[in-house]
């Protein structure tokens, strides 16, 4: 399985755009190799660089998104309707959708993991990273991880 986006390269700088100091909207992304059995999909963004690279003290979560249909192949940018039956979780802003890089210091690496489940998943009482990754424990089939970078100022 795989993950890319028509934005950046994988460990490529992510556009202003899709960060606080443009339009904050979510890049776009495609997938591709998704495996037999698949019930559907889950998306984890996380910066695990906060608040320093030189000095990470914390992953920040970014966005969280799950019971993606499996036969959605792609969120476009700034997606403003999920796909039917997807959810969205809670990042560390405390809010549902998407919250792109605001690094304080430093350029940072963000992270785009994206899971194959064998199962759809519950409705979350608190969806958040941690409560969607037990809840997808015993249940990934794959996983593909795309990267970019950025700190303030990257065009």
């Amino acid at each position: 399985m795989q993950i890319y986006s028509s934005a950046f390269a994988n460990g490529g700088i992510i556009p202003r755009q899709y960060t606080c100091e443009g339009k904050d909207f979510s890049p776009p992304l495609r997938w591709e190799g998704i495996p037999a059995g698949t019930q559907s999909l889950a998306l984890i963004v996380e910066d695990p660089d906060a608040p320093d690279p030189a000095a990470p003290q914390r992953i920040w979560v970014h966005w969280v998104l799950y019971d993606i249909p499996p036969h959605i192949r792609e969120l476009s940018a700034g997606v403003q309707k999920l796909p039917p039956g997807a959810r969205e979780g809670i990042n560390d802003w405390l809010r549902r959708g998407y919250g792109g890089p605001c690094p304080p210091i430093g350029r940072h690496r963000y992270f785009f993991r994206l899971y194959a489940l064998d199962t759809t998943l519950p409705v979350l009482p608190s969806p958040d990273k941690d409560s969607l990754q037990a809840a997808m424990h015993g249940h990934v089939l794959a996983e593909a991880t795309l990267m970019g970078r950025y700190a303030k100022g990257d065009r």
